[in-house]
């Protein structure tokens, strides 16, 4: 879809230059240097565009890691706590992931307490490296 809106947009673009150039040759029938610059000046843009997405590189995507389902019921660790376990693993903090998942910082404080006790950390981090080495995170 996106290719299709391009294309037509870049045919849009060539014709309205060609209008205007058309245009610029009935007042000044001789251009010189000034259309050589011009065409030389969009040779260049066209250029830089098409070097930039053939030398683009695709950003590579992590495979998605398997969580173990069962380690996380038998630990009892609900959809919402691990929910707030991975935004602690991503560094926010409680105001900011209370305000993620719209609910209050007090509720989030309590998933956390709850989160280091079923994991047995006591530490943020001690939990974020637990879970990890649990295989649910």
């Amino acid at each position: 879809m996106s290719r299709t809106i391009v294309t037509f947009g870049s045919i849009g673009v060539a014709l309205l230059l060609l209008l205007q150039l058309s245009r610029y040759l009935l007042v000044f029938p001789n251009p010189g240097t000034e259309l050589w610059l011009v065409l030389l000046a969009l040779l260049f843009v066209a250029l830089g565009v098409v070097m930039a997405r053939h030398l683009a590189a695709p950003v590579p995507q992590q495979p998605a890691k398997e969580i173990d389902e069962g380690r996380l019921s038998t630990l009892g660790i609900s959809k919402r706590e691990h929910e707030v376990l991975g935004l602690i693993a991503e560094g926010l903090s409680n105001r900011e992931i209370a305000e993620r998942l719209f609910v209050a910082e007090s509720t989030i404080k309590t998933h956390v307490s709850n989160l280091l006790s079923k994991l047995e950390a006591k530490r943020r981090t001690q939990a974020v490296s637990r879970a990890k080495e649990l295989r649910i995170l």
